[in-house]
């Protein structure tokens, strides 16, 4: 921070500028600085940026300026971007049907007992392809841009998940956009082409998730299931309870306890009812009156 304020210091005193001259000209450098590979609003600079806002990367490179540009690119982006999704996922599944063809084709080669192709070996088979891409990606841009390999691998991968910090940008180094056109090329191939096999594993490796997920719950439910189905449910008559065939050792003691404890035998048993018999303590009094329902009497004590 010390040496840069002592640049700014002695430009400022060499120059005999003001600070707000100081500070345009920081802006204008700031704002140039991206465009080193030429007029970026030429044909292959407006195509290059078409491409990476179709492929949502969103590098920052280079971005509209006029109102009528911003507004456009609004316009585009909300009808391209769809569009593009559906391109790339359409890829992606011929990508798979591909795979799952030779994956198929090497197993019966090999003689193997199953030779269809599982989501297990799609997603091995996607997720080598996308790393061979990136791999040979960051060979070429290591190349091409003077790069460091891991700087190139990283590019790479920041570009084919569509994160786009823009810290780095290919094409942007000695007029590539003009002088270069196989380049350019190649880079817009690596963008398109790159994006639909890693959205492809991507989506296999999201749709494993989702069948795991629904083969626990079907196998939570089978289990819930198969314990309802296995419980037998059974009247207790003293309660009037549903009890399950683990409560019929609580029901079968219910019914011992509600048993006649009458020890004599003038009462005729241990139950009756009221339309059978009509028990007599005393000679002017009787049960009947009070008792008109056919509700069974299983204890009476002396």
């Amino acid at each position: 921070m010390t040496s840069f304020c002592s640049v700014k210091a002695n430009f400022v005193a060499k120059y005999n500028i003001t600070p707000e001259d100081y500070h345009m000209i920081e802006i204008v450098i700031t704002e140039n600085k991206p465009h080193k590979a030429g007029p970026q609003w030429k044909f292959a600079g407006a195509f290059y940026f078409a491409t990476v806002v179709l492929a949502m990367i969103g590098y920052g490179h280079s971005t509209p300026v006029t109102i009528g540009g911003k507004a456009f690119c609004m316009a585009y982006a909300m009808v391209g971007i769809p569009l593009g999704l559906v391109m790339f996922q359409s890829i992606g599944e011929r990508l798979n049907k591909f795979a799952s063809v030779v994956i198929r084709r090497a197993k019966k080669y090999l003689r193997c007992q199953q030779t269809e192709a599982t989501e297990m070996n799609l997603m091995l088979a996607t997720g080598l392809l996308s790393s061979v891409i990136i791999t040979t990606g960051a060979a070429v841009f290591s190349r091409y841009e003077g790069w460091s390999y891991f700087d190139s691998f990283y590019y790479c991968f920041v570009t084919l998940t569509t994160i786009g910090f823009g810290d780095y940008v290919a094409l942007q180094n000695d007029q590539a956009l003009i002088n270069k056109p196989g380049y350019v090329a190649l880079s817009l191939v690596f963008i398109l082409f790159g994006l639909a096999v890693v959205a492809a594993s991507i989506n296999l490796l999201v749709l494993r998730f989702m069948t795991m997920n629904a083969e626990d719950i079907r196998r939570e439910e089978a289990e819930m299931q198969s314990s309802v189905d296995g419980l037998t449910t059974y009247e207790c008559e003293s309660t009037g309870k549903l009890l399950s065939c683990a409560n019929l050792n609580y029901c079968s003691e219910i019914e011992e306890e509600d048993t006649s404890v009458c020890s004599c035998t003038c009462l005729g048993g241990n139950s009756f009812t009221t339309h059978e018999h009509e028990f007599l303590l005393d000679q002017g009094y009787h049960p009947a009156d009070i008792i008109t329902s056919t509700i069974s009497l299983k204890r009476m004590s002396i």
